[in-house]
């Protein structure tokens, strides 16, 4: 019984093995990335610029948040002319909507690494429901989230006009991310 006493008088003595939080987005390691077809062959694209929020303990996945607001005119595609044309009116509009929108709901441990997030998608004033596989790997202060998930461009209104067809450019795009993280 002493030695019941004294461990739990030792235990309260010694703060609790703090969880490690990931908050500090890395963004010159971070990257959001996509690939869509182009009368059948695969074209790969990324946006230059974004901006998040994150808080992920990976003792605790349940209470993880984040938030991503991309600049939808720092589209690169490869080309300055298709930059040009995609922040245009039928693609992204940039004018009106300048940035794609992502809030996660909730995060789910799947066991190891993996996760699958929802959240709130919103581009262009539409916002859909999407779930997000993803993987996480610790590297000591440092934490890399990667994943990827398909959305259908016709449900975001990207690519009006004679573009809402699919015979030229595909309505699957693929999203790919890679997301650096480090503790405070």
């Amino acid at each position: 019984m002493k030695r019941l006493a004294l461990a739990l008088a030792f235990a309260t003595l010694i703060p609790a093995a703090h969880a490690v939080e990931y908050t500090q987005i890395q963004p010159d390691k971070s990257a959001i990335n996509f690939v869509y077809k182009q009368m059948g062959v695969a074209v790969d694209g990324k946006f230059k610029k974004f901006s998040s929020t994150l808080n992920f303990d990976p003792a605790k996945p349940a209470a993880a948040k984040a938030s991503f607001d991309v600049e939808l005119a720092s589209v690169d595609t490869g080309a300055p002319e298709g930059d040009q044309e995609v922040a245009g009116k039928p693609w992204f509009n940039t004018k009106v909507f300048p940035s794609a929108k992502f809030v996660s709901g909730t995060v789910k441990p799947l066991g190891g690494n993996k996760y699958e997030v929802a959240g709130q998608l919103s581009i262009k004033g539409k916002t859909q429901d999407v779930v997000v596989p993803a993987t996480f790997t610790a590297q000591g202060n440092t934490g890399i989230f990667d994943g990827s998930f398909t959305i259908r461009r016709a449900d975001f209104s990207i690519g009006e006009g004679s573009w809402a067809k699919f015979d030229i450019v595909a309505n699957d795009v693929q999203i790919k991310f890679r997301i650096t993280a480090s503790t405070k």
